[in-house]
């Protein structure tokens, strides 16, 4: 029955359709009038229950037409239908679009016809849009166009085909012109992927429509092609067709560069686009150019608008009015971030770079400046960092090496990477371009332009630019390098070939400026016409004595043969490589340059030198930089080859040589060098190799060179600043398990006498790993606070996932290398695969019992253990001296030892593998411990033996650290008393120290504890941190303690800081009297205690923070702060007067990381931020006034104070927020920002902005833009304004989660309690900022979360906004966008 009935219906819909053609027929053949004819169809349709318009009866009206009967009134027929919408007209277009276009010749008049119909029509798409059938509709055109077919992709959302067609539209007439003057042809294709190929076969055939001649019908072809270039032009004038063509280019990129190829080729040859009368070649391609803003990112929302017209009529709205206070603070976050990478505490396991990148390019979008502005911020916040540690204070923390590998490396490697990007970007334009075309891309090197003015405005930073006294000399060879070069000496020929610099007679002097430039130059961002700026080279070169030898040792000797002796040794130690590749690529491209300039004469080419040099230089050839890139690694690669195959006393100097000059300063080489000297550490296992012992074993000596020379605090930083902890880490991990398993009865001698055994080469290794990360940290640290501070992740299974990350991220990409920063051949990551903890059961074991040991309290050992012994012979070695027939017996531990063995029994039982000693270390810690609690040991014997045992085996320093910190933090052991007698008295430097501690938080308002309360009984320190201290004060201040005391002192700080006032004043007390010189760090480092146990202390501390950076203590907005306030100029007694307060965001940047309670943190800040923003909005207006202001057209007018001012020093605020939260928290802070602080705070009731009738007041509109920059900075910060960082992988989620939670709350499904401004100014700001600055990130975003936010910002009468957020959202967001281009018609901003 069902069957039955669904034939009957087909049957009657069949009689319908059949008889709509018979009365089209009939009307044809009678000349009904079209109207008449309309009526009549539409009564007949109504009547059958037909739905208009029709799909159906556009089908047959078109099928009718073409080509049985092509008459003018079948024509005017589908016209009066088409007027009274009983036909979907876009419907009717694409039909006619399949059949006319590809009959265009033979119908010449039907292709005028279909041209008209477009006209009327095609830009009609409100009444599509809302009227019947729209779903329907665009699915028949999809079927019909086929745009699956065309395009690849199945698309059924109606709004997205709405693009598409029209998209279609305008390529079907672009490929039709092309093909009527035969320039398809010259397309990438040969084709198009529309078919508009003429199907005649009979040119001489007459058109039925109107019987002219062929001649007449080639006229009207030309004019039909004129008509379709000229309709190409009105698609792009009009402005919803322009808006909609726009949203195809940003979401369909691959099929516009294929459309744009074909219009430019039209642009180029089209004979009809030049003789039209509307338009021209120039400007067809002007209406298509990317450079056209038809939704522009940086439209005003409707509360910037009425804040832009306040500001407009405030005294001081001018930008450029406060330009001078404020420009420097944009690039704040710079100079903390920087400043914070001077924590010798923290070591990174990915590189500086890439933070430093996402940074600058995040603060360039933020703060809307050029990107001479951006690099200039860089430079001198870099060179502030440089200029602060000529200043600082002595002590075991990084030094001037890791500033200016941030300011010579770091820093040239972020410029690096963004100069590349702009590179790639503007090649990839220019591949598209032809080469008539090319000449028009103005943009070209913009990025490279503003680098060099960046670095010529530097000139203007005297003070910021005086070298450190450590490489002032190096300094002055890069100025004399350029005097050289223009000068014209050959520096690299002739008897100048092997000559030092330092032995010409030279008279000019060298500032950071040159080391930039060199370190620019040595990466291909700069070439030698830097030397012809204007006052670059101050100075001149003296006539060379012909009695100056021609060969010195140094690295061109080096590199023409020369043996290692030691003269040279000692030379390539203290100078960096790089130094011969410079000369001779100066003395190439000195040449090339001299011979062009010459050609020119005298006077003219002396006025074109600037303008020829950037010419010459900037196009160099590939070939030339690649070339230029080989040669400044060739010495590096030679010393490695020596290393590697040479002799063992080659071995052994060409080690020495790595991690000499080469690697502290020779900057432009620094993260090559690292990687070579992992692989160092890394050495092949030889083929005629047959030894039964591990390979490494015969290395012993060369390795034991490397990791003696990375073991400085400084180099360490190198190596975590150019993200190579990891690598070294996993280089380190074979050497410790290897080493730490043989027993030391082999030693080795090296050039100096020295003898070493496997314990040494093993404790070097493994103290140079534990630096590698946090392993010193107290068990509270794990058990406390919400969040862990930011750092304490780095385990070694961390290091070596990030190991094994990067390496397959390596081998996955090799191609996405760049080409100016490329490393050596021999630099890359040895394809090992991945590395894992199992592979190294020994360092498993140990790292297990390592964190059983902070974790819980030792157990007993079990009869018959054999690590009974081991303690017994330690206990021996460590007492030896004390004769009184006693035991050392430990309560918890169950072993025990007798002085009763004979005096050399220990080191014959101690000749054991060095695993084995570590395991048994901490029952003899604890043994030890308990006998001096209970007095059978002095605390003098108690030290004496700590340091024997250190001295025995170095590496148990990392055993002794971890149990006396466990130790300190469960509290079970009685205090020592600090006096003199039984431990070291602190007494004669204490009040000392309390009176610098006064003085250093002299400005922060915070109140210190008085040392004197309580008397000489407040002199205690927990006696395990009693020993601690004691034994460091043991060690003399050497090379060889040296590394020793920077495995121990940051734990011991650390650990001092945690413990009870005044632990870490007693603690410093006791090491000035070690080491005077140290004091003002060691003073600094007690002043932390303070903040470490006050919570209310360090919320002070941030908001002197605050108040320092935007200079709050002044009654005006424009006073000043910023940088110098906030971080100051150094810190130390080299200025007169002593020691002085410490500014304080040095002071917080040191603090941060012993405070638990980041959430607590996190809080404060943002409460901080709000309460800044409300002293910003009433600052220099008393309330009087306020009041009387409220009743303006625009709530408020400040008349002292500039609003653009105010609203800068709103940003400024936000940035520091954002800053301090980040580097407080890390990236678990931020998505804490994202997921908790920022909802609880709109869902909170406030009772600074309560919710009033004035809710528009500028107070409120300030908080919600603070808010909004402090939301957008903090996720730049950690993610990154695009997705080029790893940490950028977590951002899709949080943010995801947050723009549900603003979704809901416009919806009003969340009620705020937050003012109503407040929110709207938030949110819109908030959203606007990510549509003009993180565009990438909306692409993260479900469409649905984004489609909710847009309607409401729709309601908010924010629709310019609302359609820039779905216009870069994606093509899943792109029908959206459509439907509102169409639906609202606004007249969007350019």
């Amino acid at each position: 029955m069902a069957a039955a009935a669904g034939d009957d219906e087909e049957t009657a819909k069949q009689r319908l359709w059949d008889g709509v053609l018979e009365l089209t027929k009939a009307a044809q053949v009678s000349g009904t009038d079209p109207l008449m004819w309309t009526m009549q169809l539409s009564a007949t349709l109504t009547s059958a229950g037909v739905s208009m318009p029709s799909v159906e009866l556009a089908d047959l009206l078109v099928s009718h037409i073409c080509w049985s009967n092509n008459h003018p009134i079948a024509w005017k027929f589908l016209e009066k239908a088409l007027t009274i919408r009983i036909v979907p007209p876009m419907l009717v277009l694409a039909l006619l679009s399949t059949r006319v276009i590809p009959s265009r010749r033979r119908y010449p008049v039907a292709y005028r016809l279909y041209m008209e119909l477009l006209k009327r029509y095609a830009f009609s798409l409100l009444s599509l849009i809302n009227g019947r059938n729209y779903h329907k509709i665009m699915e028949s055109i999809n079927d019909v166009l086929q745009f699956y077919q065309i395009f690849g992709v199945q698309f059924s959302e109606p709004g997205i085909l709405v693009v598409i067609f029209v998209f279609s539209v305008v390529w079907e007439l672009l490929d039709a012109s092309l093909d009527d003057e035969g320039l398809l042809e010259f397309t990438a294709e040969k084709k198009s992927r529309w078919p508009v190929r003429s199907q005649d076969m009979d040119i001489d055939y007459l058109d039925n429509f109107d019987g002219k001649r062929m001649e007449h019908q080639e006229a009207l072809s030309k004019i039909n092609s004129i008509m379709a270039v000229e309709l190409l032009g009105e698609f792009f004038r009009d402005k919803t067709t322009s808006r909609i063509l726009y949203l195809a280019r940003r979401n369909m990129p691959v099929h516009w560069e294929c459309f744009i190829d074909h219009l430019r080729l039209l642009a180029a040859k089209s004979g009809s686009l030049r003789n039209s009368k509307n338009i021209s070649p120039e400007a067809l391609l002007q209406l298509t150019s990317a450079a056209r803003q038809v939704l522009s990112p940086k439209c005003k929302t409707n509360s910037q608008k009425q804040l832009h017209a306040v500001t407009a009529i405030s005294p001081m709205s001018s930008a450029s009015q406060c330009l001078a206070t404020v420009r420097s603070e944009l690039w704040l976050p710079i100079d903390l971030y920087l400043e914070d990478t001077m924590d010798g505490s923290q070591v990174r396991a990915t590189s500086a770079v890439e933070a430093l990148t996402g940074l600058v390019k995040g603060l360039q979008a933020l703060n809307e400046t050029t990107w001479q502005e951006a690099f200039l911020g860089l430079w001198t916040a870099a060179l502030r960092l440089v200029q602060r540690e000529r200043n600082s204070s002595e002590g075991p923390v990084p030094r001037i090496d890791t500033c200016l590998c941030m300011l010579l490396s770091i820093a040239i490697l972020a410029v690096v990477n963004i100069i590349e990007e702009d590179e790639i970007m503007l090649n990839g334009e220019a591949e598209q371009c032809s080469v008539s075309q090319r000449k028009n891309i103005e943009q070209v090197g913009k990025r490279h332009q503003d680098l060099i003015s960046s670095l010529q405005q530097l000139d203007d930073f005297e003070g910021l630019l005086t070298a450190p006294p450590p490489v002032s000399s190096l300094a002055n060879q890069a100025a004399a390098k350029a005097m050289f070069f223009l000068s014209g000496m050959s520096v690299g020929s002739g008897h100048l070939s092997g000559m030092s610099l330092n032995d010409i007679p030279l008279n000019c002097t060298g500032n950071l400026r040159h080391l930039i430039v060199e370190a620019c130059i040595a990466r291909n961002v700069l070439d030698t016409s830097a030397y012809m700026w204007p006052g670059y080279v101050k100075g001149r070169c003296s006539p060379i004595p012909r009695n100056i030898s021609g060969q010195v040792p140094g690295w061109s000797s080096f590199m023409k043969g020369s043996p290692l002796t030691p003269p040279m040794i000692s030379a390539l130690v203290s100078t960096p490589a790089t130094s011969f590749a410079a000369n001779v690529a100066a003395n190439y491209f000195m040449a090339c340059f001299t011979r062009a300039i010459g050609s020119l004469g005298p006077d003219l080419g002396f006025k074109l030198v600037p303008h020829y040099a950037i010419a010459f230089f900037i196009k160099k050839t590939e070939f030339e930089l690649v070339h230029r890139i080989d040669i400044s690694l060739a010495e590096l690669e030679r010393l490695y080859e020596i290393a590697v195959s040479g002799t063992d006393d080659e071995k052994i100097s060409a080690a020495t040589i790595f991690c000499g000059a080469s690697l502290t300063r020779g900057w432009s080489i620094q993260e090559h060098t690292g990687l070579l000297i992992t692989r160092l550490l890394s050495p092949a296992f030889p083929t005629d190799f047959s030894g039964s012992e591990s390979h490494l074993i015969g290395s012993a000596p060369f390795l034991n060179v490397i990791l003696v020379g990375v073991s400085s605090i400084d180099c360490v930083q190198i190596f975590s600043s150019h993200g190579l902890v990891p690598q070294l880490a996993a280089a380190l991990m074979p050497i410790c398990e290897v080493f730490g398993s043989y027993a030391p009865t082999m030693s080795w001698s090296l050039n100096t006498g020295e003898e070493i055994s496997s314990h040494v080469v093993f404790s070097n290794a493994f103290t140079l790993l534990l630096k590698l990360w946090r392993f010193d940290q107290p068990p509270m640290e794990h058990i406390k606070g919400d969040v862990t501070p930011v750092g304490s992740h780095l385990t070694p299974d961390y290091l070596l996932l990030v190991h094994n990350s990067q390496l397959a991220s390596y081998e996955d990409s090799p191609k996405n290398q760049n080409k100016t920063n490329k490393p050596s051949r021999l630099s890359y990551t040895s394809p090992k695969g991945p590395i894992f903890m199992d592979s190294f059961p020994k360092l498993k074991r140990w790292y297990r019992k390592h964190q059983e040991c902070i974790v819980s309290i030792l157990s007993g050992l079990k009869p018959g253990n054999p690590v009974h012994g081991i303690v017994e012979a330690l206990l021996n070695m460590m007492f030896r001296k004390i004769n009184r027939g006693q035991t050392l017996a430990s309560t918890t531990s169950g072993s025990s030892a007798s002085s009763a063995s004979g005096p050399d029994d220990y080191s014959l039982r101690l000749k054991l593998p060095a695993w084995d000693i570590l395991e048994a270390v901490p029952f003899v810690l604890d043994a030890a411990l308990t006998a001096c609690a209970h007095g059978r040991l002095s605390p003098r014997e108690y030290t004496t033996g700590l340091k024997d045992l250190a001295d025995f085996l170095p590496a148990s320093l990392a055993t002794i650290v971890s149990y006396f910190s466990a130790e300190v933090t469960r509290g079970l052991w009685k205090p020592a008393c600090m006096n003199g007698t039984d431990w070291p008295s602190p007494a004669a430097n204490l009040a000392m120290v309390e009176q610098l501690i006064h003085k250093i938080l002299a400005a922060t308002g915070v109140d210190v504890p008085d040392l004197s309360d309580g008397g000489s009984s407040m002199l205690t320190l927990p006696l395990p941190l009693a020993a601690m201290v004691s034994l460091t004060i043991t060690y003399k201040l050497d090379r060889g303690s040296e590394r020793l005391l920077n495995l121990i002192g940051p734990a011991l700080s650390s650990l001092g800081i945690s413990c009870p006032w005044p632990c870490m004043p007693i603690i410093s007390s006791l090491w000035i009297q070690k080491i005077k010189r140290w004091s003002d760090f060691l003073v600094f480092s007690a002043s932390q205690t303070v903040f470490h146990h006050n919570h209310d202390a360090i919320v002070q501390l941030l908001r002197v923070c605050f108040a320092a950076a935007l200079g709050s203590n002044s009654s005006s907005v424009a006073s000043k702060g910023g940088v110098g306030a906030l971080l100051g100029h150094g810190f130390g007694s080299n200025f007169s007067g002593g020691l002085s307060a410490v500014a304080p965001g040095i002071l917080y940047l040191r603090v941060h990381r012993a405070v638990r309670n980041i959430m607590f943190m996190i809080e404060e800040i943002v409460s901080l931020l709000m309460n800044t923003v409300k002293d910003i909005a009433n600052s220099g207006l008393p309330p009087e006034k306020m009041e009387k202001l409220k009743k303006t057209k625009f709530g408020m007018k400040y008349g002292q104070v500039s609003l653009s001012a105010a609203m800068s020093q709103v940003k400024l605020a936000a940035s520091l927020g954002a800053s301090l939260v980040c580097l407080t928290g890390g990236l678990s802070s931020v998505q804490a920002v994202f997921n908790e602080i920022l909802p609880s705070w709109f869902l909170s009731l406030h009772g600074s902005y309560p919710n009033r009738q004035d809710s528009g007041g500028m107070g409120a509109m300030l908080a919600g833009y603070a808010l909004a920059y402090f939301t957008v900075y903090s996720g730049m910060f950690a993610w990154g304004a695009d997705s080029a960082s790893v940490a950028s992988k977590r951002r899709p989620k949080v943010l995801q989660k947050y723009l549900e939670f603003v979704a809901s709350a416009i919806d009003g499904k969340i009620s705020l309690g937050c003012n109503k401004a407040t929110w709207r100014a938030y949110v819109t700001r908030y959203l606007s900022l990510m549509v003009s600055c993180t565009p990438a990130w909306m692409l993260e975003v479900d469409v649905e979360v984004i489609k909710r936010v847009s309607k409401g910002l729709k309601q908010w009468n924010e629709e310019e906004l609302a359609l820039a957020l779905l216009g870069i959202s994606g093509i899943g967001a792109m029908g959206a966008a459509a439907e509102m281009i169409v639906e609202t018609g606004l007249n969007f901003c350019r």
